[in-house]
């Protein structure tokens, strides 16, 4: 068994099948956009250095770029503690949002109250 598929084994995949991946711009830890990955997508994204996403509302697989040229070059990848969430490290190429936002989380601040740390 390759040591990718040792990975992929301890990732706990929800029901259908999916794992959430947050996508975080090395160096920076600027939170870039979170997708979906299935065993296939994230086999891919291990092994090929770029990642790959389950698209849900197409039912397909994509690569970040390969339409857009804002490509995201795999530079890390983790699991959280309960194995059910991805943390992929990059260096984004371009946009990572599809709008041409930098990050998918650049619009609609919901301005929360901010709890004061020290109470």
């Amino acid at each position: 068994m390759s040591e990718t598929d040792i990975a992929i084994e301890r990732v706990a995949f929800n029901t259908d099948g999916l794992v959430p991946a947050i996508i975080q711009q090395d160096g920076t830890g600027e939170v870039l956009m979170l997708g979906w990955m299935d065993q296939e997508a994230l086999r891919r994204t291990l092994t090929e250095g770029r990642v790959t996403f389950w698209s849900r509302s197409r039912q397909e697989y994509w690569r970040k770029g390969d339409t857009s040229g804002h490509v995201q070059w795999v530079r890390g990848a983790r699991l959280d503690c309960d194995g059910d969430a991805l943390l992929i490290t990059v260096d984004q190429v371009g946009a990572a949002c599809h709008t041409g936002d930098h990050t998918c989380f650049d619009a609609d601040d919901l301005h929360p109250v901010r709890a004061d740390a020290t109470s």
